[in-house]
């Protein structure tokens, strides 16, 4: 039977993983999906993710691609893991992709979203899915701040340690800050991203919310590449991995 290499779409709530990559000090989504991998094709194959998101960090568009030798059509994949999957873990989709394929590497784009629940007392029911704030945030400061992202910079000041990235380059084209009753959502999208680096600009923005920091700021850590220009690492609960895209999907759409 041909082998073949099967892209899945992945759905999480991440607060009870310490990430998407397998460790030893607790339940990841890779290893959950790699279970009902096991159960399905009945023996262990391995799931290679495009973000390796950290313990906490949510999903609605987490991309992985494995091999398998199976009569299971690739659209059928998600009604047949979901059987076996936690209910905080969902595939939505599934397609069968060239075999030189790969998931992360080949990723030519990333759309982030953080979500903050601004109000004076935290929520009960989105507690999980957003970082409280309870001081009134100016969304138009931060939104001005962060127009500073836009295009192609040295993001070394975006940094936490613990990245392992041959190179702190990368490309921003969308940034924006809404506001919509108590939620204050900011979206970013590049071609990749450094560890912790869409945190640090939640952070960051967030004290230039409340008046801690400075409009300027991120332009001027841009510039001197130096973290203590920023704010602090915002929460990871509120810190959702939107969609990850891929070019063979723009051209299928003309785009």
């Amino acid at each position: 039977m041909e082998q073949k290499r099967i892209l899945l779409t992945v759905s999480y709530d991440g607060t009870a993983y310490v990430g998407w990559q397998f460790q030893e000090n607790g339940p990841s989504i890779q290893e959950e999906i790699e279970k009902a991998l096991q159960k399905t094709l009945g023996c262990f194959t391995r799931v290679t993710g495009a973000s390796r998101t950290d313990a906490g960090v949510h999903a609605l568009g987490q991309r992985a691609h494995f091999d398998a030798r199976s009569s299971i059509p690739p659209e059928k994949y998600p009604f047949v893991l979901n059987r076996y999957l936690p209910a905080d873990i969902r595939v939505t989709a599934a397609t069968q992709v060239p075999h030189d394929f790969h998931a992360r590497f080949q990723a030519a784009g990333k759309l982030y979203t953080y979500r903050i629940h601004n109000a004076p007392h935290a929520s009960t029911i989105f507690r999980s899915c957003t970082a409280h704030v309870p001081v009134e945030l100016d969304a138009e400061a931060m939104q001005r701040c962060g127009a500073a992202l836009l295009g192609t910079h040295d993001f070394a000041a975006f940094a936490a340690a613990g990245g392992q990235a041959k190179t702190t380059v990368r490309t921003i084209d969308l940034f924006s800050v809404e506001k919509q009753g108590q939620e204050v959502a900011l979206r970013v999208h590049g071609n990749g991203f450094l560890y912790n680096m869409v945190r640090i600009i939640a952070g960051t923005l967030i004290d230039v919310g409340h008046g801690k920091l400075d409009e300027g700021c991120i332009a001027r850590a841009i510039e001197s590449k130096d973290r203590l220009d920023l704010g602090v690492t915002a929460p990871a609960c509120g810190l959702e991995l939107t969609r990850v895209e891929y070019d063979f999907e723009k051209e299928a759409k003309g785009t």
